[in-house]
């Protein structure tokens, strides 16, 4: 076994499946992390008894301030993820932004706020429930600038050197193929343009009830890959100026992924940057 895989006899497909499936539940409310019945293993959240509110103490734990949370109508803000990648992306007015695995639209209407009119937003997910909540999120946003495709983010449905910023939040770990998801994004960006991402990355390696446990793998824990790995894969995408700096105060949300172990004892949130060159 490389430090890129996951010692499991599961196809890509099957992976994809499991992760579609949770994420379809949380998107219908029949089950993840902001329902008022969670799952044992919640994972990329923190939210207890479905309410709003909870949702918004997880953003605010993650990263996001007040004016983040307060700023997006309706659900987008399912209390998901690991960080909160608008810190890092530095988005500037006019420009274009992917991003991968968009759920229910939280990050896009942010995103959407800071390009303004001249700019936009596309959001790629592979479920399609999750889809349909985000084109819902967007009327009641009013987010003329966003759009939401469904797609998988090792097969983006965008062109060639079309957006400047690809963001994420807590997804690339969720993938089969995650050398595959950096090439994507290196196609897609423009000469010069920057990806910013929050994801986990893996400290220790899983034992094997962890990584054998589909739980595990939807909740954001069986599939990070570790910091030598990433940092592999996106030079070998053709990034440069890649920087992945681990968050250890993640360690307070993290341990909270699961009942029956300490998921920060395995992993930690990060941000990872990288560029496409000039």
């Amino acid at each position: 076994m490389t430090d890129t895989d996951t010692p499991t006899d599961r196809t890509d497909g099957e992976q994809r499946r499991i992760v579609r499936e949770r994420y379809a539940d949380i998107a219908t409310d029949s089950g993840g992390c902001c329902d008022p019945e969670p799952d044992d293993s919640d994972g990329c959240c923190d939210g207890t008894d479905g309410t709003a509110g909870d949702a918004d103490a997880t953003a605010r734990e993650l990263g996001y301030d007040d004016d983040e949370v307060d700023a997006v109508a309706g659900d987008a803000n399912l209390g998901l993820g690991c960080g909160n990648p608008q810190a890092i992306a530095d988005l500037d007015p006019g420009e274009a932004v992917l991003d991968l695995g968009s759920g229910a639209g939280f990050d896009c209407f942010l995103a959407a706020d800071a390009v303004g009119p001249e700019g936009r937003v596309v959001g790629v997910d592979m479920t399609p429930d999750m889809v349909e909540k985000a084109r819902e999120n967007a009327g009641e946003n009013d987010a003329a600038n966003v759009e939401f495709r469904l797609g998988e983010i090792e097969h983006l449905p965008v062109p060639d050197a079309s957006v400047d910023v690809v963001i994420s939040n807590c997804v690339v770990n969720l993938s089969p193929d995650k050398p595959q998801v950096f090439r994507e994004a290196f196609r897609v960006l423009r000469p010069g343009g920057r990806l910013a991402i929050a994801d986990v990355v893996q400290t220790a390696p899983f034992p094997p009830d962890v990584t054998r446990d589909p739980d595990s793998l939807s909740a954001c824990v069986a599939g990070a890959a570790t910091v030598d790995a990433l940092e592999r894969m996106l030079a070998e995408a053709g990034f440069e100026a890649v920087d992945i700096a681990p968050k250890d105060d993640s360690e307070r949300f993290i341990r909270e992924w699961a009942d029956d172990y300490d998921p920060s004892d395995y992993l930690v949130s990060a941000t990872i940057e990288a560029r496409k060159p000039e």
